[in-house]
């Protein structure tokens, strides 16, 4: 069997991953100019489920590195004033494991066959069986199963499912990150909470490495490379609806609206590096109907993408990513026809998708200021 993966984002690359070590043909296509040429360093929450597919996507070799990368995520998720004080809370407190993106995306890198620059601009079920993807620079490729995993604009969900289009929610926030040194160890009690602002809100994680990445894995894992990174912050400010930076960079448009704000919160924002501020929307992907079985299926936000407010984007991601591999290695062992295999997937993957999308959306209008609960 032979499997063409389009988009190297986790959920593709943990597919890849876990086919390559069942011994299946994997490659990769990435419509990026080159792996590093978007910044997609950001620190993610996995839940117990999330964590455990891309744990058995992995080779064994890698848990020891993999174990030593990330942290325990537990926070009371409290809401704050501008000034810090507390006037209220979220909820209960969120545990889980938290990694780097940018991190666990190299470390899924490694060993596979990733073609850069591939722009899908679409493809061919062949009579004679399997599926031909055409691509804008590069030739065609011929596989067994084509995986859409090319994120919210994903190409391959608009030839195979035309009618599954985003919404944009009108949600706009900027999302940047500061080095953690011991000047900001008061806003310690602010990770993982949200500060309420005059019409915005500020969100606030802390990204604490239980041993620096490259170092980890020289000693745990010489064959992989992991980035040379640090401690960080990772903080969000969630406009109001349709807001827009104006003329302003992103880090200016947040400062703009931090006037009278704790000084270590204006100089978390001053601080941060500035080719790594950016402004971005919120849109949903919602799961409608089923295509006809065939070999082409999707994956992670091209057919689910939920609001981060939800925190469940990257962990039903991997969830695809770890079902779709054990029912290929099912249909491999000839234990199931391809086509069944795929279609247990599918279907198991379209009621949990479109609950997580539900369930992020529910939870948008206590982080973004003026949204209507859905």
């Amino acid at each position: 069997m032979r499997v063409s993966v389009v988009g190297a984002g986790l959920g593709g690359l943990a597919l890849a991953q876990g086919l390559r070590g069942a011994g299946i043909e994997a490659d990769v296509f990435e419509r990026d100019p080159g792996i590093v040429a978007r910044f997609q360093g950001y620190r993610l929450v996995l839940d117990p489920t999330g964590f455990q597919a891309v744990r058995d996507c992995l080779p064994t070799r890698w848990h020891p590195l993999l174990d030593e990368i990330v942290m325990d995520a537990s926070a009371g998720q409290l809401v704050l004033d501008p000034r810090l004080n507390e006037i209220g809370r979220l909820g209960g407190g969120r545990t889980g494991i938290v990694v780097d993106r940018q991190v666990l995306r190299h470390l899924l890198l490694t060993g596979l066959t990733v073609h850069t620059d591939a722009a899908l601009t679409g493809y061919e079920v062949l009579a004679g069986g399997g599926v031909r993807a055409r691509f804008a620079r590069r030739e065609p490729a011929t596989a067994d199963l084509l995986v859409g995993a090319d994120g919210v604009t994903s190409a391959v969900r608009g030839v195979l499912s035309p009618r599954t289009v985003p919404t944009d929610t009108g949600v706009r926030f900027v999302i940047g990150r500061t080095p953690l040194t011991d000047e900001f160890a008061g806003l310690s009690r602010a990770y993982g909470s949200k500060i309420a602002g005059d019409g915005v809100s500020l969100l606030l994680g802390a990204m604490r490495f239980r041993t620096p990445p490259k170092q980890a894995a020289e000693q745990l894992a010489p064959d992989v490379t992991l980035p040379d990174i640090g401690d960080y912050v990772r903080w969000a400010m969630i406009l109001p609806p349709n807001g827009s930076l104006g003329n302003l960079s992103a880090q200016d448009a947040v400062l703009s609206r931090m006037e009278g704000w704790h000084p270590e919160l204006r100089a978390l924002i001053e601080q941060a590096d500035p080719d790594n501020s950016t402004l971005l929307s919120i849109r949903v992907v919602e799961p409608g109907e089923r295509w006809a079985p065939g070999p082409v299926t999707l994956l992670g936000d091209a057919i689910h993408a939920t609001s981060p407010t939800g925190g469940n984007g990257a962990n039903t991601a991997l969830r695809d990513a770890d079902l779709l591999r054990r029912r290929l290695i099912e249909a491999e062992a000839g234990r199931q026809d391809l086509f069944d295999a795929v279609g247990d997937y599918e279907r198991e993957m379209f009621a949990y998708g479109a609950q997580a999308v539900r369930s992020s959306l529910e939870k948008l209008p206590a982080f973004a200021p003026g949204v209507k609960p859905s």
